[in-house]
């Protein structure tokens, strides 16, 4: 019988607790440890419709990157969608989980998937949590030297991407050396400088990063819902290898909280 203690450790030992930064929430945030699991629904955000899916499809566990429960709640009184995800969630019997900047930081968590999506070689951590770690934020690693404007145009077709900003004025001719970055990317700028990248790929990029950086570095904004999308498919791939028979379902209600028109 598969215990949610155990989609907890699976998760726990490809990406330990103590790689989480120090403002993060990673863990069970609601529901019993020694609960049995029927099945695991896979998700970015923990949101009203991605309950209410997993109740439709008697899945007892959310596992998401993002957690629900950043810091202690004040009160819950139904109020906003998070008191009211933590009442329902209660009240049916449903595990919530996160696993957040641990795998981020994670050895082959998601930088590294990224990375492997582009066809990185030799990827190794941008930001290592330890010196000569292979974990930490952010990766780095060769491409084949590939021209600018299309090495933009693969990055687009490979992660699936309608929209990508990129700095107009980089001077980058040719990518050779590609850091990457999932979610909010725009702190590992000078990391990626000083490793010597050719482009930086992230997501949350600023103005102001453009205009300081983009001189210097081909700087490519793809999105923070975009660039964390392949925590599902690294999720279904940790679990499955852990327990293999436990049944697993991708939200189909999930999506992207920012429009473009």
């Amino acid at each position: 019988m598969i215990k949610v203690k155990d989609i907890a450790k699976a998760i726990e030992d490809f990406a330990p607790k103590s790689l989480q930064e120090s403002y993060d929430n990673t863990g069970l945030q609601i529901g019993d440890p020694e609960m049995p699991v029927s099945a695991v629904m896979l998700c970015l955000d923990v949101t009203e419709e991605i309950l209410a899916e997993a109740r439709r499809r008697q899945c007892n566990m959310i596992v998401s990157h993002h957690p629900l429960l950043f810091s202690g709640l004040k009160q819950i009184t139904g109020d906003t969608p998070t008191q009211r995800i933590v009442i329902n969630a209660l009240r049916d019997n449903i595990a919530i989980y996160a696993a957040h900047t641990n795998l981020d930081s994670a050895l082959d968590g998601v930088s590294y998937e990224i990375a492997n999506t582009l066809g990185i070689v030799n990827p190794r951590p941008l930001q290592p949590s330890a010196p000569d770690a292979m974990t930490g934020l952010g990766v780095i690693g060769d491409i084949k030297p590939t021209p600018k404007i299309e090495f933009l145009r693969r990055v687009k077709d490979a992660l699936n991407v309608t929209h990508l900003k990129y700095s107009a004025q980089s001077p980058q001719i040719v990518v050779r050396k590609v850091a990457v970055c999932g979610g909010s990317g725009s702190s590992m700028i000078r990391e990626a400088l000083a490793a010597g990248a050719d482009a930086l790929l992230t997501g949350d990029l600023r103005y102001h990063d453009f205009t300081s950086y983009g001189y210097a570095i081909l700087l490519a904004d793809i999105g923070h819902y975009e660039s964390e999308l392949c925590t599902k498919k690294l999720f279904s791939r940790i679990i499955r290898g852990a327990i293999p028979d436990c049944v697993i379902y991708f939200a189909d209600s999930e999506s992207n909280p920012i429009a473009y028109i």
